[in-house]
């Protein structure tokens, strides 16, 4: 049975919870979520600073604490949806490393690993959901999460669903980019936005191995 991690964004979580119960049927599924516009609206809400800085947020110690409300109701949400298989696990407690970004504040770059937690539900036939905090607790992109589970669980397959169909060149979405093109393009800052991280944890997770898709492209080495 192949393995595949589906990364969610905050904004379908709901609606990609029925493609992770029809891939579940025929695979082991790790899913990792983001919470995205419910972070940065909780933040506002706050009075607190919405800030980006290469499509990863400034995360103060008083955002901190916004980042994971909001990340337990979008994984009780997309538990839900999936039905009694889900596990909801949160990152920091299961031992998803990452180093910490100073100048970010409480961020980190995850780093490719296999968490017990995740590896039992797999074994079990179940749908670990998978909240990105590194141990810190650190905020931690939900792209980069993805693609850091992905190499260590060793899967087949790491698959961003996302609201935009793909990766969008000369006003076209690209079926196919290769690591080394979306490296060159990255390097000289030629995106901008959300599909920064997610091309970013995409070629990671080509080096490492793993079949690598933004919706309808392919991220191939």
């Amino acid at each position: 049975m192949s393995r595949i991690v589906l990364k969610v964004g905050g904004a379908v979580a709901g609606d990609a919870a029925a493609f992770a119960r029809i891939l579940a049927r025929e695979h082991e599924v790790c899913v990792v979520h983001g919470a995205g516009p419910q972070i940065s609206a909780e933040l506002e809400h706050a009075g607190l600073e919405v800030r980006f800085v290469d499509g990863r947020r400034v995360t103060s110690a008083a955002a901190l604490e916004v980042v994971r409300h909001s990340f337990a109701a979008v994984n009780a949400e997309v538990c839900a949806a999936i039905g009694p298989e889900a596990v909801p696990l949160f990152g920091d407690e299961i031992g998803l490393e990452a180093v910490r970004v100073p100048e970010l504040g409480y961020v980190g770059s995850a780093l490719p690993c296999a968490p017990a937690a995740v590896e039992d539900a797999l074994a079990a036939g179940l749908v670990p959901v998978v909240a990105p905090l590194g141990v810190g607790p650190l905020n931690v992109n939900a792209d980069e999460a993805a693609a850091a589970l992905a190499v260590g669980l060793g899967v087949d397959k790491l698959l961003f669903v996302t609201d935009v169909p793909g990766l969008l060149l000369g006003g076209a979405v690209a079926s196919t980019i290769r690591v080394a093109e979306a490296e060159r393009m990255l390097a000289a800052g030629e995106l901008g936005g959300g599909i920064v991280p997610k091309l970013h944890a995409a070629v990671v997770a080509a080096r490492g191995g793993v079949d690598a898709a933004i919706g309808a492209t392919a991220v191939v080495a």
